[in-house]
């Protein structure tokens, strides 16, 4: 949603969620619905109420700013609410389920090894 293009030279992605901010009200609409979703489903892995509010309001406050037409693609260039929200599941899913954790590097495997 938020990291689709990477636009060359700033190292910056743009995905989704902000070319749907480009029309007015129905596009950060579909993208709150999406974000949503994600929240929604968080209910599933039976993260805690506080959670599901801070990612609530995550879709909320992404969702408010993309409703000022034209312009509110901007501050979803920076706040990205999906990326904020997939953070929280990650923790809760990193603090309850261990052993599903993945061990993240920076550099790509070797595949000759």
């Amino acid at each position: 949603m938020e990291r689709m293009i990477v636009i060359p030279g700033l190292r910056q992605g743009v995905g989704l969620d902000v070319i749907l901010d480009l029309v007015p009200f129905a596009g950060s609409t579909a993208a709150a619905a999406l974000g949503a979703y994600v929240a929604w489903e968080a209910r599933n892995l039976k993260m805690s109420k506080w959670d599901m509010t801070r990612m609530a309001g995550n879709v909320g406050i992404d969702w408010l700013l993309g409703l000022i037409p034209f312009f509110g693609a901007i501050p979803d260039f920076f706040f990205r609410s999906n990326s904020r929200n997939l953070r929280i599941i990650k923790k809760h899913l990193d603090r309850h389920h261990p052993a599903s954790a993945t061990v993240e590097s920076t550099t790509a495997p070797n595949p000759s090894s």
